[in-house]
């Protein structure tokens, strides 16, 4: 037996964390429930939204769980469509588009609780749980 409780979670129950251009995270397995190894969330992307060219110190999976994307991974522009799933390996610089009319969202699992994503155009790194932190902040002060 575990010494840990299993965690079900319900996404239009979460907060939601903006992340600018058109992008939102709802965080879901992550420390807070007590994984150890792993974290994923879902992102929504509206019509024409993007995030920044990006790599993170762990291998990451995507899958796309509405609409259509543009993976653009390491300089290739890939077509993705509902079901389509990517593997991207650690320090791959990768993104993903939403270039149609409609709305596109993700499911994303990064392979570390201790993820980082360093954004290329600037080099600054972050972890993963700063991000959603300083997205918490934000929400509580508004």
């Amino acid at each position: 037996m575990s010494d840990k409780s299993a965690a079900i979670l319900r996404p239009d129950q979460l907060p939601v964390n903006d992340r600018g251009n058109g992008a939102r995270t709802i965080p879901l397995v992550t420390r807070t429930c007590g994984s150890t190894s792993l974290i994923n969330g879902i992102t929504a992307f509206d019509p024409g939204a993007k995030i920044g060219l990006h790599f993170h110190n762990c291998e990451e999976s995507v899958m796309i769980l509405e609409g259509e994307a543009i993976a653009e991974i390491d300089g290739e522009r890939i077509p993705l469509k509902t079901g389509d799933t990517t593997w991207i390996p650690a320090n791959v610089p990768h993104r993903f588009l939403n270039e149609s009319d409609g709305p596109m969202r993700i499911f994303w699992t990064y392979a570390t609780v201790d993820a980082t994503r360093t954004m290329v155009e600037s080099g600054v790194e972050q972890s993963i749980d700063e991000e959603h932190e300083k997205a918490k902040r934000a929400r509580a002060a508004t």
